[in-house]
C-alpha cells in the first residue's frame, strides 16, 4: 500500500465511498462492532482511573509531604465523573464522533496536566515532570483507541500526546533560563534537575512510532475486519438459501470448492409433492399459489430438520431432502422415513388450513423416501456453482414419488430401504402395504416397494 493511498485510507475511514462497494448490512455491522469497541474502551478507562486512584490512596508517603498545592485528587475526580457520563451515553449509543475526540482531548490533557503538576506540588524545577514514570500512561491511551478500528483517532491521540509532551519540554526549557541545565551526561541527567534533549527526543519519536505502527495495523486490521464481517453477513445470507449444514459446508472448506469436487456417502433421499399443484395453481391467483407454497414449505422443512435431514433444494412445489449426505447422520434411512410420516399426518391435519385460504379442493402430498450411495458435491461452472447431490438412490427417490400416483398411496419407498429402517430401530406409525415385483416407470426393473395409505383427514 503506497503513501497517498494510506492517506486516503485514513482521511476516508468510517466513509462508504463508492468505490468500496461495502453493502449496507456490513456497514450496520461495523457501526455495531465500533459501538461495542467504545464501550469496551469506557470500561478499560474506568478501571484505569479506578487502578490509578486506589494507588494513589494506598502509597501516600509517594507524595513526599504537601508541599505544594495538589492537584491529583481534583483531576481524578473530574476524569472519574467525564468517563462514567461517557460510559453512559456510549452505553445508549449517543455518543457522536465530536465527542470521542473531545474525550480523546481530555485524556491527554487530564495525563499532562496532572505529570505538569508535580513540580508544583513538590515545588521542584520543571524539569522534574519530565521524569516522571506517569508519562507511560500515554501509550495506554494511544493503544485504547486501537480498539476502535479507525486509525483517525489513533493518529489524532498520538498527535495530541507528542504535541502536548513537546509544549511540557518547551515550558521546562524556557521556564528558568537562568537556572535552566542542559546536559548530555546520563548520570547528572537522572540525579539532577538537567535535561537531556536526546532523552526527550527519544520518548517523543516513540510516541510517533508507536502511533504509526497501532495506525498501519488498524488499516491491515480494519480490512480484514470488512472481509470477516462480509463472510459472517454472507453466511447469515446462505443459511436463508440453504440448510444450515450445507452453509457451513461452503464457508467452512479449507479450498475453493470448484465444480466436480464431491464426497461419496450413504445417505437416504426424499422428495415431497404437492398433488395436483400445476392443474390447480393455473386457477389461482399467483399470490395466492406463493402463499399456499410459503405454508406448506414452512410446515415441511422444520419436520426435516427435525429429524436430522437438509432440504438440498425446492423444485417448484415439490422438496428434495438428503438424510446423511451433507452431514453424516446415525440411521439415516430410519429418520428420513420417520420424517416422511411425521409430514404425511401433520399436513393431513392441516389440510382444513389450505382449503380456507382457496386451495379448491383436500391439499395433498406425497412422500417418497430411499437410500444408497449418493454423490454429495458441485456442479456447475466456475461462475455458477450448485451444491447438491447426485446418484441412482437420487433418480430413484424421483421415480418413486410418480409411482406414488399409480399406487393410490401417499408414501412409498424401496423394499431395501424399509428394511434397513427397520434394523436401524424404525417403527411404522401406521398401516404399510408391502408389493411384491411393481413396476416403475423409468426404472428398468420391477422393484419391490412399501406404501402408506393415504391417512384420514380433518373434516
Amino acid at each position: 500500500m503506497t503513501l497517498p493511498k494510506i492517506l486516503r485510507t485514513i482521511i476516508n475511514m468510517g466513509h462508504n465511498r463508492p468505490d468500496e462497494h461495502v453493502p449496507r448490512r456490513v456497514l450496520r455491522e461495523i457501526q455495531t462492532q465500533e459501538e461495542a469497541a467504545e464501550i469496551l474502551i469506557g470500561w478499560v478507562q474506568l478501571l484505569v482511573i479506578c487502578l490509578f486512584g486506589t494507588l494513589y490512596l494506598i502509597a501516600p508517603r509517594a507524595e513526599g509531604g504537601n508541599l505544594g498545592h495538589n492537584f491529583v485528587p481534583m483531576a481524578l475526580v473530574g476524569y472519574l465523573l467525564f468517563t462514567l457520563a461517557k460510559l453512559f451515553l456510549a452505553h445508549r449509543q449517543l455518543l457522536p464522533n465530536w465527542l470521542i475526540i473531545l474525550s480523546i482531548l481530555i485524556d491527554v490533557s487530564m495525563l499532562l496536566g496532572i505529570i505538569f503538576s508535580y513540580h508544583i506540588q513538590y515545588l521542584q524545577h520543571p524539569s522534574f515532570y519530565l521524569k516522571s514514570p506517569t508519562f507511560l500512561y500515554l501509550f495506554l491511551f494511544i493503544a485504547l483507541r486501537s480498539l476502535r478500528f479507525d486509525a483517525r483517532y489513533v493518529l489524532f491521540t498520538g498527535a495530541v500526546a507528542v504535541v502536548g509532551w513537546i509544549g511540557m519540554l518547551g515550558y521546562a526549557l524556557f521556564s528558568d533560563m537562568d537556572g535552566m541545565l542542559i546536559t548530555r551526561n546520563y548520570v547528572t541527567y537522572i540525579t539532577s534537575d538537567s535535561i537531556l534533549i536526546g532523552a526527550e527526543l527519544d520518548k517523543i519519536f516513540v510516541i510517533i512510532a508507536v502511533t504509526i505502527i497501532l495506525t498501519l495495523m488498524l488499516l491491515r486490521g480494519r480490512s480484514l475486519l470488512f472481509t470477516a464481517v462480509k463472510e459472517q453477513t454472507a453466511t447469515q445470507q446462505l443459511q436463508r438459501f440453504f440448510s444450515d449444514d450445507v452453509a457451513r459446508s461452503i464457508t467452512d472448506s479449507d479450498e475453493v470448492m470448484q465444480a466436480g469436487e464431491g464426497e461419496l456417502r450413504d445417505a437416504a433421499i426424499m422428495l415431497v409433492d404437492v398433488r395436483g399443484f400445476t392443474r390447480i395453481s393455473a386457477d389461482l391467483a399467483p399470490e395466492l399459489t406463493i402463499q399456499i407454497l410459503a405454508d406448506y414449505q414452512s410446515i415441511v422443512v422444520p419436520l426435516i430438520e427435525k429429524a436430522g435431514g437438509s432440504v438440498d433444494k425446492f423444485l417448484g412445489d415439490g422438496i428434495l431432502a438428503t438424510f446423511g449426505a451433507v452431514t453424516v447422520i446415525e440411521n439415516p434411512a430410519a429418520r428420513a422415513l420417520e420424517a416422511a410420516e411425521s409430514i404425511i399426518l401433520t399436513m393431513a391435519e392441516k389440510s382444513h388450513a389450505f382449503t380456507e385460504l382457496g386451495w379448491p379442493e383436500p391439499f395433498r402430498i406425497g412422500v417418497a423416501v430411499d437410500f444408497g450411495r449418493v454423490m454429495v458435491g458441485v456442479i456447475g461452472v466456475h461462475d455458477r456453482l450448485e451444491f447438491t447431490v447426485i446418484g441412482d438412490a437420487v433418480n430413484r427417490t424421483a421415480k418413486l414419488e410418480d409411482a406414488n400416483k399409480a399406487q393410490q398411496s401417499c408414501l412409498v419407498t424401496s423394499k431395501a430401504c424399509f428394511e434397513r429402517a427397520v434394523e436401524d430401530g424404525f417403527t411404522p406409525g401406521s398401516r404399510t402395504d408391502h408389493r411384491i415385483g411393481v413396476p416403475v416407470a423409468g426404472l428398468p426393473d420391477p422393484i419391490d416397494i412399501v406404501v402408506w395409505p393415504e391417512p384420514e383427514r380433518r373434516a
